[in-house]
């Protein structure tokens, strides 16, 4: 399950909306408590991809270390990432797959319509290597993160 304060959940959609008709993505900071993954802070970053922009997205390395070391200042672990799917639906595609190797860890998409977000939805990435890795829904719930 991935756990989310109703003002992250609407972030990450405004981040679709704004970046629209590219795809956005950022990262999910955060503690995970039993099978639980409790978003604690949201990271923006720049999509990276100069080929495919609208259908892939890429986060540049360094804005992924910064991150970590700014979560781990703070008690915080990365726990997923999060992108748009412009105009598609809120489902992992075959290069989202390939591309995820954070194993454990969740995968939140959302659909951006035509400019505006419609539907999210998360995945863990389940398996324990590279072959036998693959995408499993999770329930996302949008409450309280105390």
């Amino acid at each position: 399950m991935l756990k989310f304060t109703a003002s992250d959940y609407d972030e990450i959609r405004r981040h679709g909306e704004e970046t629209y008709p590219d795809e956005c993505c950022g990262i999910l900071l955060g503690t995970v408590d039993g099978g639980t993954r409790i978003v604690r802070s949201i990271v923006r970053c720049r999509n990276t991809r100069t080929d495919a922009p609208q259908q892939r997205y890429h986060i540049d390395p360094r804005e992924l270390v910064r991150a970590q070391r700014d979560g781990r200042d703070r008690g915080l672990e990365v726990i997923g990432f999060y992108h748009s799917h412009p105009d598609h639906p809120a489902r992992p595609s075959p290069t989202d797959l390939e591309e995820a190797h954070w194993i454990g860890c969740s995968y939140a998409i959302t659909t951006v319509e035509k400019g505006r977000a419609t539907v999210t939805a998360s995945f863990v990435l389940t398996g324990s290597t590279e072959e036998d890795k693959a995408f499993a829904e999770e329930k996302i719930v949008v409450a309280n993160c105390d």
